[in-house]
Protein backbone atom coordinates (compact mmCIF):
# COMPACT_ATOMS: atom_id res chain seq x y z
CA UNK A 1 0.00 0.00 0.00
CA UNK A 2 1.09 3.49 -0.85
CA UNK A 3 2.15 5.98 1.44
CA UNK A 4 -1.38 7.69 0.01
CA UNK A 5 -3.46 4.69 0.30
CA UNK A 6 -2.50 4.17 3.96
CA UNK A 7 -3.21 7.91 5.12
CA UNK A 8 -6.60 7.58 3.48
CA UNK A 9 -7.20 4.35 5.15
CA UNK A 10 -6.18 5.66 8.58
CA UNK A 11 -8.27 8.24 8.25
CA UNK A 12 -11.20 6.14 7.64
CA UNK A 13 -10.55 3.38 10.42
CA UNK A 14 -10.32 6.64 12.71
CA UNK A 15 -13.62 7.88 11.29
CA UNK A 16 -15.12 4.36 12.16
CA UNK A 17 -13.45 4.22 15.44
CA UNK A 18 -11.16 1.61 14.66
CA UNK A 19 -7.33 0.90 14.30
CA UNK A 20 -5.82 0.73 10.84
CA UNK A 21 -5.39 -2.66 11.39
CA UNK A 22 -8.94 -3.74 12.51
CA UNK A 23 -10.42 -1.73 9.55
CA UNK A 24 -8.15 -3.92 6.82
CA UNK A 25 -9.36 -6.88 8.21
CA UNK A 26 -12.89 -5.42 8.42
CA UNK A 27 -12.58 -4.59 4.42
CA UNK A 28 -11.34 -7.96 3.77
CA UNK A 29 -14.09 -9.84 5.18
CA UNK A 30 -16.65 -7.89 3.57
CA UNK A 31 -14.68 -8.29 0.45
CA UNK A 32 -14.59 -11.69 0.34
CA UNK A 33 -18.31 -12.01 1.71
CA UNK A 34 -19.23 -10.19 -1.36
CA UNK A 35 -17.56 -12.32 -3.60
CA UNK A 36 -18.73 -15.12 -2.16
CA UNK A 37 -22.47 -13.80 -2.58
CA UNK A 38 -21.81 -13.34 -5.94
CA UNK A 39 -20.71 -16.59 -6.97
CA UNK A 40 -23.70 -18.28 -5.37
CA UNK A 41 -26.36 -15.54 -6.86
CA UNK A 42 -27.19 -17.39 -9.69
CA UNK A 43 -26.77 -15.43 -12.85
CA UNK A 44 -29.71 -14.10 -14.29
CA UNK A 45 -30.83 -14.28 -18.30
CA UNK A 46 -30.14 -10.98 -20.21
CA UNK A 47 -33.10 -9.50 -21.53
CA UNK A 48 -34.13 -9.38 -25.20
CA UNK A 49 -33.27 -6.67 -27.13
CA UNK A 50 -36.51 -5.07 -29.17
CA UNK A 51 -35.27 -6.21 -32.64
CA UNK A 52 -34.89 -10.12 -30.88
CA UNK A 53 -38.40 -9.87 -29.10
CA UNK A 54 -39.82 -8.31 -31.94
CA UNK A 55 -38.49 -11.19 -34.23
CA UNK A 56 -39.49 -13.67 -32.26
CA UNK A 57 -43.05 -12.55 -32.42
CA UNK A 58 -42.69 -12.26 -36.44
CA UNK A 59 -41.83 -15.92 -36.85
CA UNK A 60 -44.80 -17.24 -34.35
CA UNK A 61 -47.42 -19.18 -36.46
CA UNK A 62 -50.66 -17.51 -35.83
Amino acid sequence: MTEGQRAYETKRAAKAGKTLDQWLKLKTKEREALLAASKAAPATPAKQGFFARLMEKATKPL
